[in-house]
């Protein structure tokens, strides 16, 4: 089953990566305000969605962004469109 890895940033620059094997139903959690981590972001955008092969793979990469030190590498990604940190 295909993962996806999206990154959310609020209106404050605010960001909240996260990963999930239904996209949708999980953006709709996040805006309805079901997630206790952005429940306090104000609106929350989409910066970008990235898809895996599986949800593991998806997942690796969400644990490896929330380790990043600086926020800066993750605001560049977002910029190129891309998230170039592999699963392996």
């Amino acid at each position: 089953m295909k993962g996806y890895v999206y990154i959310l940033q609020d209106q404050k620059g605010r960001l909240y990566v996260g990963s999930t094997e239904d996209i949708k139903r999980r953006l709709r959690q996040h805006r309805l305000g079901h997630t206790q981590t952005t429940r306090n972001m104000t609106l929350p955008k989409v910066a970008l969605i990235q898809e895996y092969d599986t949800l593991e793979a998806a997942r690796l990469v969400e644990r490896r962004l929330k380790r990043l030190k600086r926020k800066d590498y993750v605001l560049k990604m977002i910029a190129d469109g891309h998230i170039n940190i592999e699963p392996s």
